[in-house]
């Protein structure tokens, strides 16, 4: 294959090579001449806008947006300012930067995005130059103005100028700069004549590169390396100067002879290079220098364009897109004239197998001699993937084929992967598709990103015939493209929407995990509500149809979506936007036509209610906490009782009134609120909850004659909190009033009382208490107040009226184990006994003990 050879140039150790990429699909009436122009790295596509200044006034400029092999994607005429710049981001969106400093962003499609501003002074000092350049932060942009003030951001989706530090000097524009990635941080290299200073966020810094001659030359031209590693400076001397990007090394200095400043300069470098080179363009003439003094030049017939790439340059022109790369290691190895490498030795070997030649043999065991056949096959693989040639990838394929046919042990991963990859490249670099990725950009690229991009340029047949290929996950290959070409397909103005939702429908009918809320939100946002609603019958979740129908303003059929969800909590959600959204009338009407819409609604407002009477129960007298208020507000409690009113419902009507009640302050207000509850109580012919609301109000008049006489502090209180506070003041009487007055049960007012009195350790009062007359509750309440007040004597002393049911817990309550033996041994209870025991002491009580055992051995008998 010597033919492959044929454009191989030699540089020092390395050899160089100009592939052609497309015969250019454009027509350009005046080339690129006085063009802006654009080409996004990893083979992406090309912006082409006519500077203004070489148009008449009348005229627009044109903006043309092309693939890498000139097909049109976008062209509209520019109808805003004068641009100094275009530029791409890392997600293929256009960056058009004009003079005042308002940077404008489009799509692919020429679609306006957004825009944004660099600042304020920009507007009056002007751009003079501006570049877009990529960092692991995000794409990014600097600025000099015509005050000589650089301004940058460096993520231009996260905006946050920077005002760079004043170049001491400095008058207008510098003759060239750079922008560096250097410890994370992003910089400025500016030249001033012969001074380069470096400027950081907080200081300006003069550096100079070792090893530049001569001394007092003027620096033109700089270039950065696509890794931001390496550093190019161009003098008026004609010297070209390389190093490392921190200006401590130098590689080379080449003198070209050339003394006019470069239209272009960038970095050729493939990946684990050891000979660094620079492209160096001027109008009729392109240079490649390395790191030994020879050169190779190419003549230019006509107006080029170099992009820096990460292995290489591609150099666009108005008829040709080629791209000239360092020779891949492997390549040179194998293709190099004379060569007798293993993957050299087994592509002859193949050749000749398929001549049917016995050489083939002599060089398979040539091969095999060596040991190399694995080595040779895997040369013929790697290779492969550096080809764009097909019939040259298929030959090295084929002969790694071959050779692996003679092993035993080898993995087929290597070569089945390169296979993969080479169908895909093959097809994206399709002229109709004009994506010219090398297998090095598409690995550092990842086939997400690549299928992004294909999505990105509404390649979406593609894009899934790819993901099927590589057999992507659906949530991230297929799925994910249906659901981008659905957004696409509803923002069409062309088909009607019953055309657009059949479409979307069939295609993503066994498409999992595609919302069609999402959808449906694009199509409203290019005005299409009809649409969006249609799309939305579709969504199977409410929770996500819900809140676009309330966006789009239609929340009757956003609470029927609710409702048919089972979904309280959106239901509740909606009513609450409704409520918001509907005068009253309107409001009361929807929930009319909803019943479980109002049945909630009442439920809520109930439980609210209750919340209400709780807390303010708790909090005696004292004003509501904060929270609460704001709480009661936040659920409009009036609204409620219009609603009631509305549809006379006296009982519901009643029960606010009731809750409206504690949240009135003075007493008179109260009970003019429950004696309307009263009334509507009667309405509702509810005879028992208006009987408890007037006991209500005649405890709340009762509290507050109290309060007044005494000072009681009892007003709001409950009526056995009310018993309790008057039994703990010693108002004995007041309490006997409200026992008798309110029909308070026996046993309930006795077990208040006699706590109350042994509280206070008043057991003169206790004793006469309990002989007043028989107690309701029994004498062993008795027992344990005094108990928990520690006081064993006065328990003691009615112990002996317990009932002999509670005879032994009694005993054991004072402590009397032997009392509790004998009450226990006479009542013949197995349990009782076997309490007892597991209260005696085996060493000090062994014959209570014995006495015990045989009195549970007889029950048990029993």
């Amino acid at each position: 294959m010597a033919f492959i050879t044929a454009n191989w140039n030699p540089l020092g150790e390395a050899f160089y090579r100009k592939v052609e990429l497309y015969d250019m699909s454009w027509v350009l009436r005046d080339g690129l001449r006085d063009s802006l122009v654009a080409a996004a790295p990893y083979g992406g596509p090309i912006a082409v806008m006519k500077e203004s200044r070489c148009l008449s006034p009348s005229v627009r400029p044109q903006l043309e947006i092309y693939t890498a092999s000139g097909v049109i994607m976008a062209t509209f005429p520019w109808k805003s300012g004068p641009v100094v710049l275009l530029g791409w981001s890392v997600s293929d969106e256009l960056l058009c930067v004009q003079q005042d400093g308002t940077v404008l962003v489009y799509d692919l499609t020429g679609a306006f995005q957004r825009h944004f501003s660099m600042g304020q002074e920009v507007v009056q000092s002007h751009v003079m130059e501006a570049k877009v350049f990529h960092s692991p932060y995000g794409t990014g942009i600097a600025i000099v103005t015509g005050s000589s003030h650089f301004t940058l951001a460096t993520n231009i989706d996260e905006l946050k100028l920077r005002r760079l530090p004043e170049v001491p000097g400095l008058q207008g524009s510098p003759s060239c700069w750079a922008v560096l990635n250097q410890d994370r941080q992003t910089k400025v290299l500016l030249a001033n004549g012969p001074d380069l200073y470096l400027l950081d966020n907080t200081s300006c810094t003069a550096v100079v590169p070792p090893g530049v001659s001569p001394q007092g030359s003027v620096f033109v031209h700089m270039a950065v390396s696509f890794s931001y590693k390496y550093l190019a400076l161009f003098t008026d001397t004609g010297h070209l100067w390389t190093g490392h990007a921190h200006l401590q090394d130098k590689l080379s200095e080449v003198d070209t002879k050339i003394r006019s400043p470069p239209k272009q300069m960038v970095w050729c470098r493939r990946p684990k290079s050891q000979q660094p080179s620079v492209v160096v363009m001027w109008d009729r003439l392109l240079l490649v220098a390395g790191v030994c003094n020879d050169t190779i030049q190419y003549p230019l017939e006509e107006q080029c364009v170099c992009v820096g790439e990460l292995d290489g340059v591609r150099l666009v022109s108005p008829s040709r897109h080629e791209l000239l790369q360092e020779v891949p290691l492997v390549c040179e190895e194998i293709f190099k004239i004379a060569s007798m490498s293993p993957g050299a030795l087994l592509l002859e070997a193949h050749k000749e197998y398929q001549k049917s030649s016995q050489k083939a043999d002599e060089y398979l065991r040539e091969i095999k001699e060596q040991g190399m056949l694995g080595e040779a096959v895997r040369q013929c693989v790697e290779a492969a993937g550096h080809e764009h040639d097909t019939h040259t990838q298929k030959a090295l394929l084929r002969a790694a084929s071959f050779g692996k046919c003679f092993l035993t042990n080898l993995s087929p991963e290597a070569f089945v992967g390169v296979c993969r990859d080479l169908r895909v490249l093959n097809a994206v670099r399709d002229p109709s598709i004009g994506i010219p990725l090398t297998h090095t950009q598409y690995k550092q690229m990842t086939v997400q990103v690549l299928i992004d991009r294909l999505v990105y340029r509404r390649l979406h047949p593609l894009a899934i015939e790819v993901c099927r290929y590589l057999k992507t996950p659906e949530y991230q290959g297929v799925s994910r493209i249906l659901r981008h070409w659905a957004c696409t397909k509803v923002q069409q103005k062309g088909d009607s929407d019953d055309v657009i939702v059949r479409c979307i429908s069939s295609r993503l009918a066994e498409a999992p995990g595609i919302s069609y809320s999402h959808i449906a939100s694009k199509a409203y946002d290019s005005g299409r509500t009809e649409l969006a609603i249609k799309l939305l019958d579709y969504e199977a979740r409410s929770g996500e149809q819900v809140p676009l129908l309330l966006k789009m303003k239609r929340s009757q059929l956003a609470l029927s979506k609710a409702i048919e969800s089972g979904d309280t909590d959106l239901v509740y959600t909606v009513v609450s936007y409704v409520k918001n959204e509907m005068n009253r009338g309107d409001f009361f009407m929807t929930l009319r036509n909803q019943p479980v819409a109002l049945s909630l609604y009442r439920q809520v407002a109930f439980i609210t209610t209750i919340i209400i009477i709780i807390i303010i129960i708790t909090t005696s007298s004292s004003p509501p906490p904060v929270a609460l208020i704001c709480f009661c507000k936040l659920q409009e409690q009036e609204t409620l009782k219009d609603l009631y009113n509305q549809d006379d419902d006296h009982q519901e009507l009643a029960n606010y009134y009731v809750s409206a009640s504690y949240r009135e302050k003075r007493l008179e207000s109260r009970l003019s609120v429950l004696q309307s509850a009263v009334d509507e109580y009667n309405k509702a012919k509810n005879e028992f909850s208006a009987k408890a609301t007037e006991e209500e109000m005649r405890l709340l008049r009762f509290q507050r004659k109290l309060d007044d006489e005494k000072g009681a502090g009892l007003l709001g209180l409950s009526l056995q909190a009310t018993m309790e506070a008057l039994l703990a003041s010693g108002l004995q009487k007041q309490a006997d009033h409200l026992y008798r007055d309110f029909r308070v049960s026996d046993k309930r007012y006795w077990w208040l009382k006699l706590r109350s009195l042994a509280e206070k350790e008043e057991w003169e009062e206790l004793e006469k208490f309990s002989k007043g007359k028989k107690s309701p509750v029994g004498y062993l309440p008795f027992v344990e107040v005094c108990m928990k007040r520690s006081n064993k004597y006065e328990a003691k002393k009615y112990v002996t009226k317990v009932t002999p049911e509670q005879r032994v817990r009694a005993h054991l309550a004072v402590g009397d184990v032997e009392g509790a033996a004998e009450a226990a041994i006479e009542r013949r209870s197995e349990a009782e006994i076997g309490a007892v025991i597991s209260r005696c002491s085996s060493s000090s009580q062994r014959l209570l003990l014995d006495k015990l055992q045989r009195a549970l051995a007889t029950a048990n008998r029993k």
